[in-house]
């Protein structure tokens, strides 16, 4: 009985391996295979030595170290696929080295000169992005490769960019009025407590938070409006 429910168990945990597994690229797959048949083969290795099946024991253990050493199983290969290094092509301009990955649909972006030189996109801050795209204005190359990363990392940020443009133009400030402005950003009328805060505060970040393909600067206005909102409740 207890080999059938360790059988089940062992089934169970490789059907949920095999299901995350498949989700990976091809190089990150092929290494996670090779490390989930390295750890399998020893944990065999070591019921079996449990069990006084010595012989067994040994062939597992074995194996699963010529695994580890060379990364093979008989013929069989746990190197990345032919071609895999060809999933993930590079575009230059004098200001961004960028890649993509067609695997996974990502795009990785690192300043090469500037004052940013030797950042990575991803690293920069809200501040720091909209000092970038001034300073690349007069290079369309580099203009178009930033804004193309930015609609992938960065969604929403152009209505963002764009209405923080409006304000100033027409002479609005951010900070004229936090309390009225994050009043605003939840679409709550003055005077909500803070449940209600907290309510929309949900509400909106189920479309815009940034790990479900959301905006980063919109899902930082919003919970900078929660948090002015719930701390002016507190003092009242």
């Amino acid at each position: 009985m207890g080999y059938v429910f360790l059988g089940a168990l062992a089934l169970l945990a490789g059907l949920a391996a095999y299901n995350h597994i498949s989700k990976l690229s091809p190089r990150v797959r092929m290494r996670a295979l090779r490390w989930l048949v390295v750890g399998g083969g020893f944990l065999l290795a070591g019921f079996m030595l449990v069990a006084r099946r010595f012989d067994l024991a040994l062939f597992l253990g074995v194996t699963a170290f010529a695994v580890l050493r060379t990364g093979k199983l008989g013929p069989f290969s746990f190197d990345a696929p032919e071609g895999a290094s060809g999933n993930v092509s590079e575009v230059r301009s004098y200001r961004f080295a960028m890649e993509l990955d067609h695997d996974t649909g990502a795009v990785h972006g690192r300043v090469l000169n500037g004052q940013f030189a030797g950042m990575d996109l991803m690293d920069l801050d809200e501040w720091e992005t909209r000092t970038l795209l001034a300073e690349i204005e007069g290079d369309q190359d580099s203009l178009s490769l930033l804004e193309s990363w930015l609609d992938v990392n960065r969604s929403g940020w152009r209505e963002y960019f764009a209405g923080d443009s409006a304000d100033e133009s027409s002479g609005q400030t951010s900070h004229s009025d936090p309390i009225a402005e994050a009043y605003d950003v939840l679409g709550l009328a003055p005077g909500a407590g803070a449940e209600e805060i907290r309510a929309a505060h949900r509400e909106l970040m189920k479309a815009l938070h940034p790990d479900h393909g959301g905006s980063s600067y919109l899902a930082a206005k919003i919970n900078q409006a929660r948090d002015t909102l719930l701390d002016s409740v507190r003092k009242e």
